[in-house]
């Protein structure tokens, strides 16, 4: 390479000879240096002049052109040799140009590559994402699988018990005929009973005469009737029509005396209080069952205290709003009082009588009909007297919007259907269907039968009316008796 760079440099030495100013030749080559010519007055030897050249081709050694004939021909640069550098620059810049493009075209692979590279990441990750929902699925269908077997199990199951339950069924059906059979047969040796006996005897036991209906023109009747009825609410109609039939009455349903169920609804474990009232001075301001023990008894009664009314410490003492408790009950049951507290019961007949002697007590009689409409019977006194009288019941003067449907009871012993005190020939309480202080039978009853939707049709009227209210044929929706000291 320091050959040709020197041959370069005599060559470009020759061309320049003569010249007075020192050249750049081609557009590679950059004029550095001029060495000064001398005149013909300058004394001594000529010097030549140097000029040094760099090239584009990254030339690191000086190139220099002289004139003069030092050299000898074999060390002259010619003309074929600037031609054979030229070319030699020429086919490098070529392989320079194609390295270039060579170059570029692997940057585009590289890129290329790169983004081939990125989208097989993100195709691995999404196929590892359809493999990880596929596997999903294929564990929930295997969990459907299983549910399906074990409800295959379960239907499998059923089946065999409902077959089983059918077979008892057609058992019992059997059975039920056979016991129908046996009543047929004593039904029929009955009514040959019967007949003989009419025969033996030779007449009839009449039937006692039915009171005479209420014939009170209400003032306050309901103006809109929903529908005619004449059936007790679905849930306890079989249950009261069975109970009907003993004369005796049914069992209580639970004495207020005893509490045998957790109490529902709001209750106080505290007291026990002489009444309501002092319930609601002793800082119990809300409604709810309370223990009470008038002066003069020996054990408490659970009952439910109003102050959500009329200043608060009522005591209630009856209540219907659904027909769920029958009161259709005997002299003891009346006594000691049945039902359930925060639903349809009846207080006692004893546990009244010593709340209300304790001091001057009112009553209330607060009814709601079938268009939720509330009337009420107010009376300035009420008190009973003890059960050697059967109960009596005394009352103030009344005041309200219902009508007065209860004076007529006034002074009247409590009936019952295993004890007669009304004044009817008959027992109003088998005609009236409950207990309560018949006349002969009197204008309002209470305690009897709960028929759904207002006008019920029956032989007798033992619906829960208020003659003044509706009529005789009229059954109320809601009743509540309450009493309460005199402020």
């Amino acid at each position: 390479m320091k050959a040709s760079t020197w041959s370069l440099c005599t060559l470009l030495c020759l061309y320049t000879w003569g010249q007075s100013e020192g050249y750049s030749r081609g557009p590679t080559l950059n004029r550095v240096r001029r060495a000064p010519e001398e005149t013909d007055e300058d004394k001594g030897p000529k010097k030549c002049s140097y000029t040094f050249l760099v090239p584009e081709q990254k030339i690191t050694g000086p190139i220099c052109a002289s004139r003069g004939s030092s050299l000898p021909d074999k060390d002259r640069v010619t003309r074929m040799d600037i031609a054979d550098v030229r070319e030699l620059l020429t086919k490098q810049r070529r392989e320079m140009d194609t390295l270039r493009l060579v170059v570029d075209v692997d940057g585009n692979m590289v890129n290329e590559m790169k983004l081939l590279r990125k989208e097989s990441r993100n195709m691995n990750s999404r196929v590892t994402q359809l493999y990880m929902q596929l596997l999903h699925e294929i564990i929930r269908k295997r969990d459907n699988s299983l549910e399906l077997a074990q409800l295959e199990g379960r239907i499998l199951n059923a089946t065999a018990e409902a077959l089983r339950l059918s077979a008892r069924y057609k058992e019992l059906e059997a059975r039920f005929s056979a016991l129908a059979a046996v009543v047929n047969n004593q039904s029929v040796l009955i009514g040959a009973l019967e007949e003989r006996c009419l025969q033996v005897y030779g007449n009839r036991r009449h039937e006692p005469p039915a009171p005479p209906l209420v014939q009170v023109v209400p003032e306050n009747i309901p103006v809109s009737v929903p529908r005619l009825s004449n059936e007790i609410q679905r849930d306890h109609s079989r249950s009261i029509s069975r109970e009907r039939g003993s004369r005796a009455g049914p069992a209580p349903t639970g004495s207020t005396l005893d509490i045998k169920r957790p109490p529902q609804g709001n209750f106080s474990s505290e007291g026990p209080y002489r009444d309501c009232l002092q319930a609601m001075q002793a800082g119990h301001a809300t409604s709810g069952m309370f223990l009470l023990k008038p002066d003069g008894t020996e054990r408490p009664v659970q009952a439910w205290c109003e102050h959500d009314m009329d200043n608060g410490g009522w005591t209630v003492i009856q209540r219907r709003k659904d027909g769920s408790v029958n009161f259709f009950r005997n002299w003891e049951n009346y006594k000691k009082g049945f039902g359930h507290i925060d639903g349809e019961h009846w207080l006692g007949l004893e546990n009244i009588y010593n709340l209300a002697k304790q001091g001057d007590y009112k009553l209330l009689v607060e009814m709601e009909d079938w268009m939720e409409k509330k009337v009420y019977a107010a009376y300035s006194s009420f008190h009973l007297e003890p059960e050697s009288e059967s109960y009596r019941l005394r009352l103030g003067t009344y005041q309200g919007n219902a009508g007065d449907s209860l004076t007529s009871h006034n002074g009247k012993q409590f009936t019952t259907l295993d004890r007669d005190k009304d004044a009817f020939s008959g027992n109003c309480a088998h005609f009236h269907k409950g207990g309560w202080w018949y006349n002969a039978c009197g204008q309002t009853n209470l305690n009897g039968v709960w028929y759904a939707g207002g006008v019920y049709r029956s032989k007798f009227q033992d619906g829960i009316f208020w003659a003044d209210y509706g009529g005789g044929f009229y059954s109320m929706k809601g009743v509540r008796m309450l009493i309460r000291p005199i402020d």
